[in-house]
């Protein structure tokens, strides 16, 4: 029988994994500077050339970039998948526009489900603030803007993924933040000026949603992401069959 020598970790490669560890969970965010090297070294107890040694297997992977004189930072390349040039494109076309509902649809409703079923204390804390912040947005219609409903409602969504403790579900809908966001301020203006309730149902049904996932009521809050979504796709093709009946009507008009 023969035997090999056993290798020996290092303990870069240790830190290596635990870096890993909290981006794929997205406790370190694609965009977001690591705290300084001697404060990261006493938070993770090793040696600062260890650290300098995991740091640049990250940088060597693509995962960290380290800036000159500005420190080392998550790459943003990890939030690449929705980003110009394929945002304006996606916007611009009225199928892909339904199709991001389709999607949303789906993930959303998974995201929420699980987010009541696993949220843990701190998770919720954020839920709150977002809901809070959602919920002052629409009691202040008359100095919102539609960028800073855009804003809060998407922050809202991606707060239910973080609590989702879901990694894909996660990185998928923070991929999609800017898309969402542009998305729900194009949509605003027309669901509101579609229908005069819109405000108070959105109101509603994200409340409901909140609530579901506070409760801990799994099947409660992926109903209330369903029925939510599923009322701004109805909305949304109502005001697209106005328009469309609107442009014939003046097409007429100029004959």
């Amino acid at each position: 029988m023969g035997f090999e020598p056993v290798k020996q970790r290092r303990l870069s490669d240790d830190i290596v994994k635990h870096l890993e560890a909290l981006i794929a969970e997205g406790s370190l965010r694609p965009g977001e500077r690591l705290p300084a090297e001697r404060v990261l070294a006493e938070r993770f107890g090793v040696s600062r050339p260890s650290l300098r040694e995991a740091i640049q297997k990250l940088i060597a992977r693509g995962l960290l970039l380290s800036r000159q004189g500005g420190g080392t930072y998550v790459t943003e390349a990890l939030n690449s998948a929705f980003t110009d040039p394929l945002l304006p494109l996606l916007e611009s076309r009225e199928e892909t526009r339904r199709d991001l509902l389709e999607f949303r649809h789906t993930l959303e409703s998974a995201c929420a489900y699980y987010a009541a079923q696993r949220a843990t204390e701190p998770d919720l804390a954020r839920l709150t603030l977002a809901w809070e912040r959602l919920e002052d947005c629409y009691r202040r219609r008359e100095t919102l803007t539609r960028e800073e409903e855009g804003e809060a409602d998407a922050a809202f969504h991606l707060a239910i993924a973080e609590a989702s403790h879901n990694a894909v579900y996660l990185h998928s809908i923070r991929s999609l933040f800017e898309l969402l966001r542009h998305h729900m301020v194009t949509n605003i203006g027309g669901m509101h000026a579609q229908r005069g309730e819109t405000r108070e149902r959105l109101l509603e049904q994200h409340r409901a949603l909140y609530q579901a996932i506070v409760a801990g009521e799994a099947e409660n809050a992926r109903e209330a992401a369903s029925r939510h979504l599923g009322y701004v796709r109805e909305v949304l093709e109502e005001a697209g069959a106005m328009a469309g009946r609107l442009a014939r009507a003046r097409r007429r008009d100029e004959l």
